[in-house]
């Protein structure tokens, strides 16, 4: 049996999660949909009270946001192990890491069993008379640079070893939006118009966050052909319009013609910070400011939130929403 996939369920899940916590502990980060990272330190920063508040975690989730909701709670003295110990025990469980009881908590695991060891490091652990979870904790963490090419081995040994490495922020490379699409939407018109809603969004995102993009890329698959691939470099930018125009120039003859798409997908990449962006002379383009056309797009962003839907739409689009999109 197949299930409806509810992105806005999730979230909401996320959201209630996330103020439970806060209540009683610190939310350092929420990593994703399913995962939060919680700061130690004070009291709680011996094992005793941590287990403790680990508890006190666990009922609040189950009294606040849902009886029958679970989840399993790694504790460690840094990311990586605390991590790993979270998926020690699920889906209901509660683990802990530390020089003290490593490497033994976790020799039975397989090496690509640890987050961030793929197939193909596994591989290079192996050719390196790496051959299990002992042999990468007594590891020189030098040596484990080399192995990785990359000061990341030496990173990712260390904090195996307990030490309280911590996380590389990682920066955005581009924003995205991609809809497979349903029959009804194939024919090529429609699907173009589907586009346009992903243009719109992924934009709209992307200022939202501050960003502008220099370049934008096009995908539309095709029934039992190559898809069409299009992209196009501008001078950074945020505002919806523009992006709109690029995408119904590259895309005109694909509109009018008779294919059929069976998904497209967008993608705004070479980012720029707009409070980083240079001054162009003959556009006319302050340096880190929005233009008028960009504000006026920021403005169109805050009335459709006020009012929890699209009263303002750049145009004719089709948006190709899933179930509980609808509601």
């Amino acid at each position: 049996m197949f299930l409806q996939a509810r992105h806005k369920l999730y979230a909401r899940a996320n959201q209630a999660i996330s103020r439970a916590i806060n209540w009683i502990a610190e939310v350092e980060r929420v990593r994703s949909i399913d995962e939060f990272q919680i700061g130690l330190g004070g009291l709680t920063g011996e094992l005793p009270a941590a287990m403790d508040l680990a508890q006190a975690i666990k009922r609040a989730i189950r009294d606040d946001v849902g009886a029958v909701m679970r989840c399993s709670i790694g504790i460690g003295p840094n990311q990586l192990l605390a991590k790993i110990a979270g998926k020690l025990e699920k889906p209901d469980g509660l683990q802990w890491l530390a020089p003290e009881n490593m490497p033994g908590a976790i020799a039975h695991l397989k090496l690509d069993d640890l987050p961030g060891i793929s197939k193909r490091m596994q591989d290079r652990l192996i050719k390196a008379h790496v051959w299990g979870v002992h042999e990468l904790y007594a590891l020189d963490p030098r040596h484990a640079r080399k192995i990785w090419h990359s000061v990341e081995g030496e990173r990712f040994v260390r904090a195996l070893q307990g030490e309280d490495i911590p996380l590389n922020e990682t920066s955005r490379g581009g924003y995205g939006q991609s809809k497979v699409l349903a029959p009804d939407y194939w024919a090529a018109p429609k699907a173009h118009l589907v586009g346009r809603w992903l243009t719109e969004k992924a934009v709209a995102r992307m200022r939202r966050d501050g960003y502008c993009a220099g370049r934008i890329s096009i995908y539309a698959s095709l029934w039992k052909q190559p898809g069409h691939n299009w992209q196009q470099t501008l001078t950074p930018s945020q505002d919806t319009r523009k992006f709109l125009a690029i995408y119904d120039a590259l895309t005109d003859s694909f509109a009018k013609s008779r294919d059929y798409s069976t998904s497209i997908s967008i993608n705004l990449t070479k980012l720029t910070l707009l409070k980083d962006r240079s001054a162009e002379l003959f556009l006319p383009l302050e340096a880190g400011a929005a233009n008028t056309a960009e504000r006026l797009s920021t403005t169109i962003d805050q009335l459709n939130r006020r009012y929890g839907k699209v009263v303002i739409k750049h145009g004719i689009q089709q948006e190709h929403l899933g179930f509980f999109d609808r509601g």
